[in-house]
């Protein structure tokens, strides 16, 4: 019996190491699914790099004590399924938003997000964001407007002495 108790307790502190070291994590509740759509989510959450795991609830709890997560507990009744990204912290929150989408029995509940705990609307409203490459696109469109609009304003004071000499 404590052979048993002791592999759950290195199960809890796998489960806490994953919180911790995890860029994001997402709780979903994954009844209703059927084998082929949670083969199908499985598949596109390996694909980017995110763990998706079904864990018992109690151990779970646990490891978030472990880890310090505040207020998980709630969350994690019933069938629970949980995504860890330990490089890409939208990755999960849009997989499983648009897979959520296409599914209606995916339901997201909870995520956490360098060890903070946020709410399903708020991991919904993460997943809405675009990607790392698509904000750095917008970020530097910005950049680049104030120099673009001096050059033609140069060009134009430019074009008008020109005509105004000619």
């Amino acid at each position: 019996m404590s052979n048993v108790i002791e592999q759950k307790k290195q199960l809890v502190n796998d489960i806490a190491d994953k919180f911790k070291n995890s860029a994001s994590t997402v709780v979903v509740d994954y009844r209703g699914l059927t084998v082929s759509q949670v083969t199908e989510l499985r598949k596109q959450l390996r694909e980017a790099g995110v763990e998706f795991k079904v864990y018992k609830n109690t151990l779970t709890r646990r490891a978030a004590e472990t880890a310090e997560i505040s207020g998980l507990d709630e969350f994690l009744t019933g069938p629970n399924a949980v995504a860890f990204s330990t490089e890409d912290v939208i990755a999960p929150a849009k997989i499983l938003n648009s897979f959520a989408k296409e599914n209606e029995a995916l339901e997201i509940k909870a995520g956490v997000l360098e060890g903070n705990l946020v709410s399903a609307e708020e991991v919904k409203a993460l997943a809405e964001l675009p990607s790392r490459e698509g904000l750095l696109s917008m970020l530097l469109s910005v950049l680049q407007a104030p120099m673009r609009n001096f050059a033609l304003a140069t060009k134009a004071v430019a074009d008008q002495k020109e005509e105004q000499g000619a």
